[in-house]
């Protein structure tokens, strides 16, 4: 119920990874990269196929091997989800996979080597439709542009990047996205900031490396969330050293704290005080937990008292205010006659929540289909 967002996107071009649109107005996709060994074909099924169930849009797997090119082979037929292969240096492994229908080849040209190497991946991508990532990072950058900056600056990132696209260029392919990442949020910000002035390509945003769940997700979310609400980006991974399914949960909870795109619940809850009637925190950890299958976008406000519980309930498809004994429930902006129990307040209002999921479900299939 809370307003769109007021961010105006960058004008980019379009691409397709396999079926997910990116670029040019569409939805901002949220990906992440599995950490298994690939070689492992079914722990590595295992983990796109949770990263699929959280929301990914797109997995990225290393095939680093031809051992692992023809694990992905396997892998390939096992999924559904639009897979990036993130190759470097050699062109055999992306000719390979892209023989065994990869959705996306993250490789940059320039490190391919001679001219009739890079060609004949650039060929070959353009045959199977299958678009390329330039993805730079500050920490290995070239070495002569390393020694012409000194240290990783957004100069020397944004270069880095144009050399590769200026090959794709020349070979007349223009179905790219380029990344300008880099482990300090300034640095990575100001590079994007360049980049996006200088070409009409996609990008993906990231802060490479940025650390563990917790210190990872604010460095995420601080720099991700300064290019975004500029418009620029469109497509995310966040960098964690955490389970890969972190990764997508913190990439959705950036954009919907930017009302950019939601996906499931959004829950507004207090910080708590001594006003609170309820156990509002234990509330509101059961509740996610619990609540992690409904995809639906929904905002639910859990407030644990009277001042602030109103206000909060009306801008809300549902929500509860606290009182004593009882708390007053509110849905779509209106308080009902119902009133739940303070020692019940989980069960009644997950009950409420799925009621409601499915009721907003049910309509836009409904709108979808009239239109």
């Amino acid at each position: 119920m809370h307003n769109e967002s007021p961010i105006i996107r960058r004008q980019s071009t379009r691409i397709y990874v396999g079926d997910v649109p990116i670029g040019d107005g569409a939805p901002i996709a949220v990906q992440s990269m599995t950490n298994t060994r690939t070689t492992d074909v079914e722990a590595t099924v295992a983990q796109i196929k949770a990263l699929e169930n959280v929301g990914a849009d797109i997995v990225r797997v290393s095939v680093p091997t031809m051992d692992a090119a023809e694990a992905f082979k396997q892998i390939k037929q096992q999924v559904n989800i639009p897979l990036v292969a993130d190759i470097h240096f050699d062109y055999r492994i992306a000719l390979k996979v892209a023989e065994y229908g990869v959705d996306c080849l993250r490789i940059n040209p320039g490190n391919i080597g001679r001219e009739d190497r890079i060609r004949a991946v650039v060929d070959c991508a353009r045959d199977k439709n299958i678009p390329i990532r330039i993805g730079v990072n500050g920490g290995s950058l070239e070495k002569d542009i390393q020694q012409k900056y000194g240290e990783p600056t957004p100069d020397a990132l944004v270069e880095s990047a144009m050399r590769h696209v200026d090959i794709l260029d020349r070979l007349n392919f223009d179905q790219f996205k380029v990344s300008v990442k880099a482990s300090d949020v300034f640095l990575a910000v100001e590079s994007y900031r360049k980049l996006a002035q200088q070409i009409k390509q996609p990008l993906h945003l990231g802060i490479t490396e940025a650390g563990g769940a917790r210190a990872g997700a604010v460095k995420s979310a601080v720099g991700l969330g300064m290019l975004l609400a500029e418009g620029i980006g469109d497509t995310l991974r966040v960098s964690l050293a955490a389970d890969p399914v972190e990764e997508i949960k913190v990439g959705f909870d950036i954009l919907k704290s930017l009302r950019i795109r939601s996906r499931g619940i959004n829950f507004i809850a207090c910080p708590t005080c001594s006003r609170q009637e309820f156990d509002v925190i234990g509330t509101v950890n059961e509740l996610e937990q619990r609540l992690e299958d409904i995809t639906v976008p929904m905002d639910v406000s859990v407030i644990g008292c009277v001042v602030n519980g109103p206000g909060e309930a009306e801008v809300s498809h549902l929500g509860i205010a606290g009182g004593n004994r009882k708390s007053a429930f509110y849905e779509d902006g209106t308080r009902q006659k119902e009133r739940f129990d303070n020692d019940n307040v989980i069960d009644q209002l997950e009950a409420k929540i799925r009621a409601k999921a499915t009721m907003l479900d049910t309509n836009n299939r409904i709108d979808v289909t009239e239109k």
